[in-house]
């Protein structure tokens, strides 16, 4: 099946592929022993947090919504990522934590996103356990961006980032050691880190969910 030329297919088969919204993943994270070694505590006392992995079904196929984070911030300025950030007290979970922290990034109406549910987690090298929610984003939103963290928004299509040949691997040194990573390279953007593993993720689950 082509999510490129159906983009409902994909919408169809995500339950099959996804950790339901009523039970969020339990679990350290698919590659906490990855980075155990990289870690502050041996990742003993990280963070928890949540991204909005948006899935907007455009008649040219099935898009994901992307940001690059503005220079200058704590963790990872000027990197693309998914909207998303640490679950606060007042969160009464990490879908709702996901949508919040998308509203306030990139001016997401709560009403135009359906969640879907979650991919597995995933632990940062800047010490959060990252619950993946994902959702279908209406065709009517437009990005209204917060300056102060998002410099751009920018759609890909699934298809590319679902297609294992667009992957590059590659090592980076950090803390004297080597780390592996995965990217994508799209038009000008680099993308790469938590960001890329997640998307990886993404087809893993949907591969094995047949």
């Amino acid at each position: 099946m082509s999510y490129e030329r159906d983009p409902l297919a994909l919408i169809e088969r995500l339950p099959r592929a996804l950790h339901p919204l009523a039970s969020p993943p339990s679990g350290e994270g698919w590659n906490k022993a990855q980075l155990i070694d990289f870690l502050p505590d041996g990742g003993a006392n990280l963070s928890p947090a949540a991204v909005l992995i948006g899935l907007i079904p455009r008649a040219e196929g099935t898009q994901v919504l992307l940001t690059l984070r503005t220079e200058g911030l704590r963790h990872h300025g000027g990197q693309i990522s998914f909207p998303g950030g640490r679950i606060e007290s007042d969160d009464i979970d990490p879908v709702a934590a996901a949508l919040r922290e998308a509203s306030e990034e990139v001016g997401l109406p709560p009403a135009l996103a359906t969640p879907l549910g979650f991919l597995d987690p995933f632990v940062t090298i800047t010490g959060f356990h990252v619950f993946p929610v994902v959702a279908q984003l209406s065709v009517r939103y437009v990005p209204i961006l917060d300056p102060s963290e998002v410099a751009e928004a920018f759609e890909v299509p699934l298809a590319f980032l679902l297609d294992a040949a667009n992957e590059r691997h590659t090592e980076v040194e950090y803390l004297g050691r080597r780390r592996a990573l995965v990217e994508f390279g799209y038009g000008n953007y680099r993308i790469w880190g938590a960001t890329a593993a997640m998307l990886v993720n993404f087809r893993e689950r949907l591969e094995r969910a047949g």
